[in-house]
């Protein structure tokens, strides 16, 4: 249950315009705690706690909160141990205990993946003319001189315009590949900027 002065700051917080969920990482909790703390009616807002939460910790919590930001923007590799946060902050006058630390940074780093779980995610499906172009393979099956057999189709196609160019090939070779981009450029009169490709092997590994 959140103590009477956490309540009120969320709401405090919402109602200045502040957005929900730099609430849940500013404070640390759950979306809906947040929402709960918003929603409920003031008589659910009780004192549950007189005791000062993170005593020690309290005022290093920016710093702290600073150290953690910097490790997240570093490498797997270069990534700090809480072992190290923890001397850093103990070099610069911090007195508590090392669970302490452990626990927040826990408690952070989840909040940070909740952020980041929670953040929208898009495809664009809007293009400049020439800026893109998808290419892959299908397997068709033909009859050719009254035998049926399968082939390998070369799909390339302009993002903006959807204009596609199709080839079909014996095999799905990367000289077939490259002959399948040679000729879909010089029937679109030009080279897009980039190319968007769901499966590479072709183009690196000759078959």
């Amino acid at each position: 249950m959140l103590v009477l002065e956490t309540v009120l700051r969320i709401r405090r917080e919402h109602a200045s315009g502040k957005a929900i969920k730099v609430i849940m990482r500013d404070l640390h909790l759950s979306r809906g705690v947040v929402r709960r703390a918003i929603r409920a009616p003031e008589a659910d807002t009780k004192y549950r706690r007189e005791v000062q939460p993170l005593p020690k910790l309290g005022p290093f919590q920016m710093r702290l909160d600073a150290l953690l930001e910097e490790d997240e923007a570093r490498p797997r590799r270069e990534k700090l141990r809480i072992t190290r946060v923890y001397d850093l902050l103990l070099r610069e006058g911090f007195d508590g205990s090392y669970d302490a630390v452990r626990r927040y940074a826990t408690r952070w780093r989840q909040a940070r993946r909740r952020d980041v779980m929670d953040a929208p995610a898009f495809i664009p499906l809007l293009f400049w003319p020439g800026e893109a172009y998808q290419f892959d393979w299908s397997h068709e099956d033909v009859e050719i001189a009254g035998k049926p057999m399968r082939v390998k189709v070369a799909h390339v196609r302009l993002c903006a315009s959807r204009v596609m160019y199709v080839r079909a090939y014996p095999r799905e070779t990367q000289e077939m590949l490259f002959d399948a981009h040679a000729r879909a450029f010089a029937f679109f009169g030009g080279v897009p900027t980039r190319g968007i490709y769901d499966n590479m092997k072709t183009a690196v590994t000759p078959r």
